[in-house]
């Protein structure tokens, strides 16, 4: 059955005023902050734990995050359709950060690889099933004018709290002597919070849906997907692709001679640029050539890797691992905004887990290969290889630069 393409919107309270920030995209930021906190405790210590407690290899390391990251954007797809088809986002919201906060248990837990990689899995299925219905529910509370800007808004505030996590895992972990699991207790409280949070901060009054009346996706759904979304979903997972799992600035760290205690710091200071970027650089998208904008961050994560491939101390790593963070905060609010802008309103959640779906595809391959690369050639020859990716991107980009044109 065909559906009419001007299928009205979610409608949520409080109504966002024009051009301004919603209270919604407020509260969904702090859970965000929350979440990212609590994952960030965990995974700043998981690469260095899983080598050097569990015993676990490179290439082991990297074909867990590609599984994860991959599960994680297979759920998305799902949950993305489904709040279409329901007319609701936020229960789905909500399931996801429960799962991701219960599923933390399991880590301080573990005595096997087999075991983190469950709890691994389950994680990201928790964080598969809230992403896409999150983020097309803050598309349909924004205006197009303001909506890199709340997307913006909305990454610096997880990226605070991917500063944050680091930052007391780094403090707990000189405290208790390299006590991995008591970290790992630690940061079930912070998961815990957000789900609190997005229970009671974030309001939704849905509007009758006929999605509601179409048994499946069908392919007439993807017809309806415009020529510019396909390119930036194709643009995306070459970037994705170019740039693979952040455990990997980890495991850089690591191998410069950092003690396994302050590992931790490198996702913080790639966090904290993340974070003051981010905004200010989703507010430019509203206002600027985006072409431009999205050059710039590729231009800048070809710095990162290279800089990442050749550093031999802590200083250089930590000035790549900065550059990293600066390319994400350039480009990942832009793009998202982008996605928004060219989802019909009745496919946005199916939008968004197609965009994840692609970025967890690119993901998974990258981190496998990534870990394979590091074991046959080292960290250069992975992130050489990363930048080489970026220039694919950038060839893209130029071929079809109206893909990220900014919106009317």
């Amino acid at each position: 059955m065909s559906l009419p393409t001007d299928s009205p919107p979610l409608v949520l309270e409080p109504a966002p005023k024009p051009g301004g920030l919603n209270a919604n995209v407020v509260a969904l930021g702090f859970v965000s902050l929350l979440m990212g906190m609590s994952s960030a405790m965990i995974y700043g210590l998981m690469p260095v734990f899983l080598v050097t407690v569990m015993g676990a290899s490179m290439a082991a390391v990297g074909a867990l995050e590609g599984i994860a990251e991959a599960t994680n954007s297979f759920v998305k797809i799902f949950s993305g359709y489904i709040s279409d088809r329901l007319g609701r986002r936020k229960p789905l919201v909500v399931m996801g950060y429960a799962l991701s906060a219960i599923n933390k248990l399991v880590f301080p837990l573990a005595d096997s690889v087999a075991m983190v990689l469950f709890a691994r899995i389950a994680d990201r299925v928790g964080k598969g099933i809230r992403d896409a219905p999150r983020d097309a529910l803050l598309t349909d509370i924004t205006p197009t004018r303001s909506r890199g800007a709340n997307f913006g808004l909305r990454l610096a505030l997880y990226t605070v709290g991917a500063v944050i996590g680091p930052l007391f895992a780094i403090a707990l972990m000189t405290l208790s002597d390299n006590d991995f699991r008591l970290v790992f207790w630690i940061a079930l409280i912070p998961g815990a919070i957000s789900v609190a949070v997005v229970i009671f901060g974030v309001t939704e009054r849905a509007e009758p849906a006929d999605n509601a009346r179409r048994p499946a996706l069908c392919r007439q759904d993807f017809s309806q997907l415009p020529a510019a979304f396909w390119w930036t979903i194709a643009l995306t997972a070459i970037l994705a692709t170019a740039r693979f799992s952040p455990a990997f600035l980890v495991l850089k760290m690591h191998h410069v001679g950092m003690d396994a205690a302050f590992v931790p710091a490198i996702l913080a200071v790639m966090y904290v640029i993340y974070s003051a970027s981010a905004y200010p650089f989703g507010v430019l998208a509203d206002r600027t050539d985006r072409t431009v904008q999205l050059t710039a961050g590729i231009a800048i994560l070809v710095s990162a890797d290279l800089v990442l491939a050749f550093s031999n101390t802590v200083w250089m790593t930590a000035l790549g691992a900065a550059l990293w963070g600066l390319q994400m905060g350039v480009s990942q609010g832009l793009l998202t905004a982008v996605i928004g802008d060219n989802a019909p309103a009745h496919l946005r959640g199916t939008a968004f887990g197609l965009f994840d779906l692609a970025v967890g595809v690119a993901t998974f391959t990258a981190s496998a290969g990534a870990g394979l690369l590091w074991t046959v050639g080292g960290p250069a020859m992975t992130f050489v290889t990363g930048a080489s990716l970026c220039l694919l991107a950038l060839g893209l980009l130029m071929f079809r630069p109206a893909i990220v044109a900014r919106a009317a």
